[in-house]
Parts: C-alpha cells; structure tokens; sequence
C-alpha cells in the first residue's frame, strides 16, 4: 500500500486512493493530532457566525444545521463575553451497516465574542429556526444632548 492510502484513507474506504470521498480528519488522527474520547476531532471549529451591530441592537447569527436548540448552549461569562457552544453527536453504527460516505461534521464546537460597553446583558435573547441560531443583544440608548436654542440679537 501506498503512502497516500495509508495517509488519507479509513476503514471505510477501500486501498484506492480517491481524493473525493477521503476523509481529512482521519489523516489527523493517523499523523498523532488530538481527538477527543469518541475517536471523532472537532469538526464544528469552522462554525460560521454573523455579527451586525443595528442603531437599537447587536444581532448574532449562526448556521447549525441539523442540530436542535436542546443541543446548543448561550451563554453570557464575566467581562461581558458572549459564547454560544454545543454538539453534533456521531450517528450510531450498526455493525451490518456499511457507510459509503461520511461527510457531516460531528463533535464540538464554541464560539466567544466579548460585548462592547453598551450591551445590555440582562436581556439578551435567542431563537432558533431552521437551524439557524439568532441572538440579539439590546443596547443602551444613546442620550442625545439637550439642545437649547439661543435668540440672536441684533
């Protein structure tokens, strides 16, 4: 066997080396890269996360698809630090079954964003639907100055 099958390839895969169906994180566990205790890494690390600040409110968006909101976790830490974290559980094998493809990323993930001054953190809030999660976080209201007109004399 070659050194590229030996490399990239799984128990999944026959000794063809086929660089469209290899599985990237099993070539980490084989090169002694950490995974956690299931045998799957963190695939989960590249979850995506929007952040747009509107004149009233900062709005988070994340892209978690397959997962239900039971499975997800916000959470507000000390310093004002914004982390959203959770889990895709790997598929239960059956020892009849045979995989042709493994593509879904499983395991953990987190996110942290620290909240600038004006974040109201008492009342922040979250919603999840299809498999987007939404958070938003209110702001103090800027007080505008009091403008008081002067008359002109003249």
């Amino acid at each position: 066997m070659s050194l590229i099958p030996r490399i990239f390839g799984d128990q999944r895969s026959s000794s063809k080396f086929d660089p469209f169906s290899m599985d990237m994180f099993d070539s980490f566990k084989e090169l002694g890269f950490p995974v956690s205790n299931s045998g799957e890494i963190s695939a989960f690390t590249n979850t995506r996360v929007d952040w747009k600040e509107t004149p009233e409110t900062h709005v988070f968006k994340a892209d978690l698809p397959g997962l239900k909101k039971e499975e997800v976790k916000v959470e507000i830490e000390e310093d004002r630090v914004l982390q959203i974290s959770g889990e895709r559980n790997v598929e239960k094998e059956d020892k009849n079954d045979k995989w042709h493809r493994v593509e879904r990323s499983s395991g953990k993930f987190m996110r942290r964003f620290r909240l600038p001054e004006n974040a109201k953190m008492d009342q922040v809030k979250a919603s999840m639907e299809n498999g987007v999660l939404t958070v938003t976080v209110p702001k103090e209201q800027v007080k505008k100055p009091d403008v008081k007109s002067i008359e002109i004399s003249g």
